[in-house]
């Protein structure tokens, strides 16, 4: 593996990352932007295809299109899959130029340059030098890049149905390199309290939804957060949950007769998705059973999720994805650290719906990703490329 790790450093030129991934980060990928992610996508097939790689670009939904390009291996070995996400945030009044990426202390600034249009360009510049190296592989390394993740992932529930299909998956969402093995699952929840309307100077012929909300807020506060503080993952850590927005009434003279109340809720592998729910219910029944005047529905958003549940993720520490990961980033002189991510990412759909082991490792930092200054540093493209094609050499070469 040293010996692949000097040859693989001998040949990277990182100035060649920073194109790719300056070149995809120039072209708007967000849900207001014209073709939506198909400008992008098309802009990867055109450098696969100018490296003598073979691409394929398949429609999703609206002719926005998911992008494959397959390494074949000799026969015999793991599949591997990188997997990334064409599709940004949109600029939201970013302080950089969003769409004029440029290079400045050792950061590449611009929008998707950490989420994650760098990962893809690492992954992209790791199957050009296996295949530029020669380097022996039994099983195929498959390039994935899907739409939507920013949204509802239908890039991905997309391949998930229809393959191509993998022995083992790398999604490369910022995490500084760390290998994260776990993240929580995730629930948009909709309340709608009714109520009775009624003037203002009457209040006592009405009921007040608002009130009604307030009081839900209140017991779940009370009664659930504890407990779900006590649920808790010894690395992806407790269950959580956030009251997300709001809304009731029409004017202040006016008893509020409707009042509808969104939350997020994270939850952890040891729970299910009737547990959370059931939370929920269980409260609005006590109320309902305590106050004959208490009426509420609770709704699951359609707007979290196309039509699969987004689960929590995570994947065996022994698993050779992981174990191999650790022994690379040794090699390369680093320190591995396992850790949770902190968001939801379309590897939960892979590992639970495809069934695929799956970890996510990319370069740069979360924090920054959706933010007014973008950026990823250059250093981790390039070290995130290396230990990207080693970790294709190591699993393409393990038995199937």
């Amino acid at each position: 593996m040293k010996s692949l790790r000097t040859e693989l450093e001998n040949r990277l030129d990182v100035k060649d990352v920073v194109d790719v991934a300056s070149a995809l980060v120039s072209i708007e990928s967000h849900r207001d932007a014209p073709g939506r992610e198909r400008p992008c996508a098309e802009k990867i097939a055109e450098i696969f295809t100018r490296w003598g790689m073979q691409p394929q670009i398949v429609n999703v939904i609206d002719e926005r299109p998911n992008v494959y390009c397959h390494l074949t291996g000799s026969g015999g070995g793991k599949t591997l899959m990188l997997n990334g996400h064409i599709d940004t945030v949109p600029a939201y009044q970013m302080t950089i130029p969003p769409f004029q990426p440029y290079e400045d202390k050792g950061l590449l600034y611009g929008r998707g340059t950490v989420d994650m249009k760098g990962a893809l360009a690492c992954m992209m510049t790791a199957m050009r030098i296996l295949r530029d190296l020669g380097v022996p592989l039994k099983g195929d390394v498959i390039f994935a890049a899907v739409i939507n993740e920013e949204d509802r992932s239908e890039g991905t529930e997309f391949l998930v149905r229809n393959g191509p299909t993998a022995d083992r998956c790398v999604v490369g969402e910022p995490t500084g390199m760390e290998i994260m093995v776990g993240h929580r699952g995730l629930e948009w929840l909709e309340f709608e309290f009714i109520g009775v309307a009624a003037h203002g100077g009457t209040p006592h012929k009405g009921v007040n939804a608002i009130s009604k909300a307030a009081r839900f807020i209140r017991r779940v506060e009370d009664q659930l957060m504890p407990e779900l503080a006590k649920r808790v993952h010894p690395i992806i850590g407790p269950a959580v949950m956030n009251f997300g927005v709001i809304r009731g009434g029409t004017q202040p003279s006016s008893v509020a007769d409707r009042c509808i109340l969104q939350m997020d809720r994270r939850w952890i592998p040891q729970e299910t998705l009737e547990q959370v729910l059931g939370d929920y219910r269980q409260i609005l029944r006590q109320m309902e059973d305590e106050d004959p005047t208490f009426k509420c529905t609770m709704t699951r958003m359609e707007s979290n999720m196309a039509t699969m549940d987004h689960y929590p993720m995570e994947i065996a520490l022994d698993d050779p994805l992981v174990t191999g990961l650790q022994s690379i980033l040794k090699d390369m002189g680093i320190q591995p650290k396992i850790s949770a991510f902190g968001g939801w990412t379309d590897a939960s759909l892979i590992s639970n719906f495809a069934h695929i082991p799956t970890t996510v490792f990319g370069p740069g930092d979360l924090s920054v990703a959706h933010s007014r200054c973008e950026y990823v540093p250059v250093e981790e493209l390039r070290l995130s490329t290396i230990a990207y094609a080693l970790l294709a050499a190591d699993i393409c070469n393990q038995d199937k």
